[in-house]
């Protein structure tokens, strides 16, 4: 019997959660078929299996949290093709009982007596039965199966939920008392467990707020000049390049320009040291279905108008399609949300860890301004915000930072030029 475990997948990744197995107990696999999908912090990736013959045994199931190296399934190198070794196992030893029937032994306790023993007893269930058993927060050990071979089936589970569900009334008090227990509802609700990545980002928010000196600095931005030079510019350039000319790229030069002017939003803090980096990796927060990534656009400094916008549709495809590598989420040194997607007008981004800045975009809304000869306009204006780690960025830098961003975006041609 050979073991498959968790391989090596990068150096700040250590864990996972078994997202989906891509087999059954019994399914013949080859070398380097892919066996399961394990969720990480950053993304998902498949193991393979690192030998050829039947899958016998799933050591850890789907929802299960796993390290590095540790055994997650099993692999028959002679087995055959069919059914799960377990089963095949169970299948084999019913003779057993029949024997000790002849003295007067009762067959019926040497099949249940095994599984109130404790965990030392292997649990017999298909994929579905655990699957089930997971969403109902039931341990398949605490399960007497009715299956004479000693199989836990879904109804077992189904009426093992029937007990817990009468006492959760008089034990409702006892559990609002208790420090860090569940909160109990009288109406009805869903409870959903947390992704790893959800559960990752959740806490990587949490300690940027408990780690950073956040604050947050406010303006507005007139767009109208970027939307004239847009419009006349996108058939030709979507012509030339194949790709549309949209926003981000002039937000990212932008940005790429101000941190070259106010180098402390391109750093971050290690121990007593500050490191000011020499380089411009401008992280673009993604939305996926399974929370926000934030893929890195390499060099944005050296890339022209077509190569940021081809470079945030790859990533922005490739995150849509969890086909993300650690190697595109690593190392930014600012990033750029847009809320304004969603239709936010107003909010106020959480830090990246470790950088120090992060510029959010929002909504495009006409309101009516006075311009410089005191006439009033409408004029599609944008409120941006720019939050920073006010351990190392003053609000003097703060804020010039951003009104240097305001003024490159109302006058865009410079950037066009520097593109």
């Amino acid at each position: 019997m050979k073991e498959i475990k968790v391989p090596e997948l990068a150096e700040s990744i250590t864990e996972g959660t078994i997202a989906e197995w891509l087999v059954s107990e019994g399914d013949s696999v080859e070398k380097g078929d892919p066996i399961c999908e394990l969720e990480t912090d950053k993304v998902n990736v498949e193991v393979n299996a690192d030998y050829s013959g039947v899958v016998a045994e799933f050591v850890k199931n789907e929802g299960d949290d796993v390290e590095v190296g540790e055994v997650i399934a099993k692999i028959d190198e002679n087995g055959e093709a069919g059914g799960s070794s377990a089963e095949s196992s169970d299948d084999k030893k019913e003779p057993a009982p029949k024997e000790e029937e002849k003295q007067k032994e009762p067959k019926q306790e040497k099949t249940t007596e095994p599984k109130k023993a404790g965990n030392q007893q292997k649990v017999v269930a298909s994929p579905a039965t655990r699957k089930r058993a997971r969403e109902l927060g039931i341990d398949l050990n605490d399960i007497t199966p009715t299956d004479p071979l000693g199989r836990i089936r879904p109804e077992d589970v189904e009426n093992a939920v029937k007990p817990a569900k009468a006492d959760k009334k008089p034990k409702a008090e006892n559990k609002a008392k208790s420090s860090g227990s569940q909160e109990e509802f009288d109406k009805p609700v869903e409870r959903e467990k947390m992704s790893r990545r959800r559960q990752t980002i959740a806490n990587r928010l949490v300690e940027a707020q408990q780690t950073a000196a956040m604050l947050t600095t406010f303006n507005e931005v007139d767009m109208t000049a970027v939307m004239n030079l847009r419009s006349q510019r996108k058939d030709k350039f979507q012509e030339k390049h194949g790709i549309k000319l949209g926003f981000m790229s002039f937000f990212t030069k932008a940005v790429v320009s101000a941190l070259k002017e106010f180098p402390y939003l391109n750093a971050e803090i290690q121990e007593n040291e500050i490191v000011k980096k020499k380089f411009y990796d401008i992280g673009i927060a993604v939305s996926t279905d399974d929370g926000l990534v934030v893929p890195v656009v390499r060099d944005a400094d050296r890339l022209d108008f077509a190569g940021i916008e081809s470079s945030i549709a790859d990533l922005g495809t490739k995150a849509k399609n969890k086909e993300l590598q650690i190697s595109d989420l690593q190392g930014g040194s600012f990033t750029i949300t847009n809320g304004g997607i969603f239709g936010s007008l107003l909010s106020t981004p959480i830090l990246n860890a470790p950088q120090v800045g992060i510029l959010g975009m929002h909504t495009i809304q006409k309101r009516p301004m006075v311009m410089p000869d005191d006439s009033i306009e409408v004029r599609p204006m944008m409120n941006i915000a720019l939050s920073y780690d006010h351990r190392i960025v003053d609000g003097k830098e703060a804020v010039q930072f951003l009104v240097r961003v305001k003024q490159l975006l109302e006058d865009p041609y410079d950037l066009l030029l520097e593109g």
